[in-house]
């Protein structure tokens, strides 16, 4: 069984998938690659001068990845409560996890075929969005959201960073305290 199944590899998805990874939980993402990121050209991402969508998922799947995250690739079709967690079913299998974050950007019908509340989005063209809290906590127990899902601006940068926070609130949650991440430079 997986600590965290994350559904989406862009920016919000990839971002979570490498602070729990970090973190030590055992991290499965899943990407069916059709992050709108990929027709991006990003100029505005901080620490970045500019890169391509395609290039920006690429370097993110690494980083998650490089600590030890589990990519697979596959659509997830559900997710329903299974024991102390959830089993996300795709087109070519199914897995277990203890917590999911969704990080699936505009996409929202798996969300809300899964029983999960939503409300209207804000964003220029974004219709609907999960209604989640403050930590990114939807009306499920055990299940996230994070980034444009989660109703966060589409901006790589912004949706990035809520995914870094949503997976930071689970880690919290899962370990019982505040969980901090912080590498420093060796002397």
């Amino acid at each position: 069984m997986y600590e965290v199944a994350i559904i989406g590899a862009g920016p919000a998805g990839a971002s979570a998938g490498l602070i729990t990874a970090k973190a030590g939980k055992k991290t499965l993402i899943v990407d069916n690659d059709k992050s709108m990121t990929k027709r991006a050209w990003v100029e505005n991402h901080y620490g970045v001068m500019e890169i391509s969508g395609p290039d920006l998922i690429e370097i993110g799947k690494k980083q998650a990845a490089k600590f030890g995250a589990e990519l697979v690739s596959g659509t997830v079709q559900k997710i329903a409560k299974s024991g102390d967690g959830f089993t996300v079913e795709t087109e070519n299998g199914s897995y277990q996890a203890k917590v999911v974050i969704v990080a699936t950007g505009v996409s929202t019908d798996l969300a809300e075929s899964s029983g999960l509340q939503t409300k209207d989005g804000t964003e220029p063209r974004i219709k609907t969005v999960l209604a989640v809290d403050a930590e990114g906590r939807t009306n499920v127990d055990g299940i996230w959201a994070a980034g444009t899902a989660a109703g966060v601006s589409v901006h790589t940068i912004i949706t990035a960073g809520d995914g870094a926070k949503v997976a930071i609130n689970v880690v919290s949650a899962l370990i019982g305290e505040r969980y901090v991440d912080h590498d420093v430079l060796k002397a």
